[in-house]
């Protein structure tokens, strides 16, 4: 099998990333939980384990309002590959830059997202973030 995407897969996946992207600049924590599949696992760059679409938005609501409030992502798609057909793979960059408070500066990450594509388009059912160590001097 081709683990090559099709430009529309493609378009789609890298549109949920733009997703993703606008819902954290805007801090809206329900639109960053729309593209989740319903029964979606997020693992956060803590190693916090969150269940569902219900539980990932109301986790990023409540990030939005306390530690990253006012706070910018710039995600890039690394890379994008089909596992097999209906099931795709994407790694992105993250550069998170957080105004103020006790994680104030820039932060890097790398996340991978499984995502499936059933009737209704393409969702992610798997999230993984990891935070990259700080830059050595």
């Amino acid at each position: 099998m081709s683990d090559t995407v099709s430009p529309a897969n493609r378009a789609e996946i890298e549109g949920i990333v733009t997703k993703l992207e606008s819902a954290w600049n805007a801090g809206d924590g329900p639109a960053f939980g729309e593209p989740f599949a319903s029964d979606a696992d997020f693992v956060t760059i803590r190693a916090e384990h969150f269940r569902g679409r219900e539980a990932i938005a109301n986790g990023h609501s409540a990030i939005f309002r306390t530690i990253y409030a006012g706070s910018s992502n710039r995600l890039t798609v690394d890379s994008l590959r089909l596992l097999r057909p209906g099931v795709a793979l994407v790694h992105v960059t993250a550069v998170l830059d957080v105004p103020s408070g006790p994680l104030a500066g820039r932060h890097t990450a790398l996340f991978s997202a499984v995502l499936t594509q059933g009737s209704s388009g393409w969702e992610i059912a798997s999230f993984h973030n990891t935070l990259a160590p700080p830059a050595r001097s």
